[in-house]
């Protein structure tokens, strides 16, 4: 039973780092793999540390497009930490609602994956730039969720700042990639804190996710994008209809 347990963390994982690696939405994939043996909130906080080290990788990516929105990558980082705050003292103070929550969680978190295509769209439209307050205000709302479940919260970064006059896709990747470090950082250390991480399965998940996304970086041209995205958007949609089923119906 143990084997197979490390066994389909690793793979989730791993499936985790690649799919992060090539489309985003990796925690739908590790955040059920963990429901299976562990308490929800656990499951979540133990997800997010996984996948952390991880994320610190990109932002060695994108290195020349910070440059250029320099400012706007500073700016955001205090809502985010606050916001990533609230978020986490969220699941850490009411873990019940947490997990009436979770279905609904999953389901939103897909609904954005599926939308990621709109966003790509809508990112390369002319609008007129929102003002510094409006997007200090949207980016805290949207770190409250990053905090408390995080899944898809890259999409919707992505989204708003199409509306705050960044240059191009690859400086919001850029600048959402730095933001959603930031909040996992600070979502990890307030799951750490409450010891709701389970430490054995949460490194040798790292281990696999970093693997997994250092091979879906380097073979990402052969695989077939819309094809890896179908395979997420199933999964998402199966899994939340089975919490929806086991929360309402059993």
């Amino acid at each position: 039973m143990e084997f197979t347990t490390y066994l389909s963390l690793i793979l989730a994982a791993a499936g985790a780092g690649v799919v992060n690696a090539l489309a985003g939405g990796g925690t739908l994939l590790t955040f059920p793999a963990l429901t299976a043996i562990v308490p929800a909130v656990v499951a979540n906080g133990t997800s997010t540390v996984a996948l952390m080290p991880g994320s610190f990788a990109s932002i060695l990516g994108y290195r020349r497009e910070l440059q250029k929105v320099r400012r706007w990558a500073a700016i955001l980082c205090l809502p985010s930490i606050v916001g990533g705050l609230l978020g986490v003292e969220l699941v850490i103070r009411f873990p019940n609602y947490f997990d009436k929550l979770v279905p609904w969680l999953i389901l939103i978190a897909t609904m954005m994956f599926i939308a990621q295509p709109l966003v790509a769209r809508i990112a390369r439209t002319g609008h007129k730039p929102w003002p510094t307050w409006l997007a200090l205000l949207v980016q805290f709302l949207i770190s409250i969720y990053g905090g408390y479940f995080g899944a898809g919260m890259g999409i919707v970064m992505l989204a708003v700042y199409a509306f705050m006059g960044m240059p191009d896709i690859h400086t919001m990747n850029a600048v959402k990639t730095v933001q959603a470090v930031v909040i996992n950082v600070v979502a990890a250390i307030g799951f750490i804190r409450v010891n709701l991480v389970v430490w054995q399965y949460s490194l040798i998940m790292a281990v696999a996710a970093i693997i997994g996304g250092y091979y879906g970086a380097h073979y990402g041209r052969r695989l077939n994008r819309s094809v890896v995205r179908g395979i997420v958007i199933g999964i998402g949609l199966t899994l939340s209809a089975f919490y929806f089923g086991k929360r309402y119906f059993t």
